[in-house]
């Protein structure tokens, strides 16, 4: 049985007892003004101190509701935010592209939804040495992707896979969710339905299965065959963003 308030409070401790033996001062944080993000803010504000904390928004031809739920996340917990806005740096981009030929949408469909991520993890490590360097010590990126996408791969290499530390990888989305009730996220970002902000779809639409569904495969739960095949091939299509093959002398 899971027990959100003990699982809140290991998680913290993982947190505090990082910071304190590795001489870490604070934290960056993408606020997506989604639940994962919202409960990874939750928990380093319990750990470190919204003081210690600094949010980013992130649009890239966004959603504008998005932004206001971050603030959301981010006016509860007391901690800094800041906006840097990616949308003319990616079209800037998209116009070297189009020099490269005339593709059509579907051809650049991936590209396109996978460059932004990588747009904004290099945004969240500029400011985290920034402010490592204004501050006087050390600002690290949170990571806030959790076990139910990770083992379906649903991240991109090089975007949302980096990351300097990993609260809630390792728990299911309902158990985001649960401990996201226990940090009193609020509603309006706990339980809104998830989606990356860039394709207009949600997650599970782009998926093509339910989290719930795919944490119940993980737990060898009762699943119809068809859902369990996709999942397992889903997994199975995605090991490659798992581990870099490394050649040893």
């Amino acid at each position: 049985m899971f027990n959100a308030k003990k699982e809140k409070d290991k998680i913290v401790k993982f947190i505090r007892d990082y910071y304190e033996n590795n001489n870490i001062g604070g934290v960056v944080i993408g606020i997506s003004g989604g639940k994962d993000s919202g409960v990874v803010a939750g928990l380093f504000a319990e750990a470190i101190g919204a003081e210690n904390m600094v949010g980013v928004t992130l649009p890239c031809h966004s959603n504008e509701n998005d932004k206001k739920d971050a603030l959301r996340v981010s006016d509860y917990y007391g901690f800094e935010m800041i906006d840097i806005d990616l949308t003319d740096t990616y079209d800037t981009f998209k116009k070297q592209i189009d020099k490269l030929g005339n593709f059509s949408e579907e051809e650049l469909k991936n590209s396109d939804i996978n460059v932004k991520p990588r747009l904004r993890m290099t945004s969240l490590y500029y400011i985290a040495a920034l402010y490592s360097a204004i501050k006087g010590k050390t600002y690290i990126v949170a990571g806030t992707g959790n076990k139910c996408e990770e083992f379906v791969g649903y991240f991109t290499k090089g975007g949302d896979s980096v990351s300097d530390i990993k609260t809630i990888a390792d728990l299911t989305v309902e158990e985001v969710i649960q401990i996201g009730e226990v940090l009193n996220v609020p509603e309006e970002v706990l339980y809104k339905a998830p989606n990356d902000g860039l394709s207009g779809t949600t997650d599970e639409q782009k998926l093509g299965v339910k989290y719930n569904d795919i944490a119940k495969y993980m737990n060898n739960e009762t699943l119809d065959e068809e859902v369990k095949q996709k999942i397992k091939r889903l997994h199975e299509a995605n090991l490659h963003k798992f581990e870099i093959p490394t050649y040893r002398k």
